[in-house]
């Protein structure tokens, strides 16, 4: 692992306003989030926080918010957000030479939005591959080395068997040293042994099992019973 650790500072802000109203956040300030294991999969309905979670740890460890490498950071010409200006982290023993040296941090930022143009940024050509094969050569390309690899739903342009391999590489990236946080909806992604799962919501961050994770029961619910769910919401 890299990261032990993150929080971040208060400093002037109003609770009131976004993104300090986010009770993940709110939360962040007040205790910060420990890591206690190398993949750490980050869960919650849409606005719940959990992708301003995640945008400001990469962008604390000099991750450009766009997306890309350590070594492309802020490529795009996009300030850190205010939540991102103020992300600071305990390291691992294994982290203390990363997050020590400017220069020793390896890493890269994945967000579903832009990960195309990232990659092309990165020296892969996008145009050569279907979206969910450009997600792919990422980490068959680009997460080699021990780093924080930050992920924001990478699901989304990825079949069910793509998933999988997915999970092969996240598998083996901790065996190697590195730290993956991610976000998602997937209950496939979360299912992988061994990894934490924190799941933010107006609660604010709370560890949970993967079986008792409220996506990983609608979608066995809907699996079961699809009408069950379409009767909501079709004519």
């Amino acid at each position: 692992m890299i990261i032990e650790r993150a929080y971040a500072h208060g400093g002037d802000r109003d609770g009131a306003e976004w993104p300090w109203s986010v009770p993940c956040v709110r939360e962040l300030l007040h205790g910060g989030l420990r890591f206690t294991a190398p993949v750490t999969f980050v869960v919650g309905e849409n606005g719940s926080g959990k992708s301003t979670l995640v945008e400001a740890l990469a962008e604390g460890f000099g991750l450009d918010p766009w997306g890309g490498s350590h070594e492309w950071r802020y490529a795009s010409h996009r300030t850190k957000s205010a939540l991102g200006q103020r992300i600071r982290f305990d390291a691992a023993p294994r982290g203390r030479r990363m997050l020590a040296s400017w220069s020793a941090r390896q890493g890269f930022f994945l967000r579903a939005e832009t990960a195309l143009d990232a990659l092309g940024r990165e020296g892969l050509d996008p145009e050569a591959r279907s979206h969910g094969e450009g997600f792919l050569a990422a980490f068959r390309d680009k997460f080699l080395r021990p780093g924080l690899y930050v992920l924001d739903e990478p699901e989304a342009a990825l079949s069910f068997s793509s998933c999988l391999e997915l999970l092969g590489h996240f598998d083996q990236l901790a065996r190697q040293g590195a730290q993956i946080v991610c976000a998602t909806h997937s209950p496939l992604l979360t299912a992988l042994p061994g990894a934490d799962i924190v799941e933010v919501g107006d609660h604010g961050m709370r560890r949970t099992a993967w079986e008792d994770l409220a996506l990983v029961d609608h979608w066995r619910r809907y699996l079961a019973d699809p009408r069950a769910y379409l009767r909501h919401v079709l004519d």
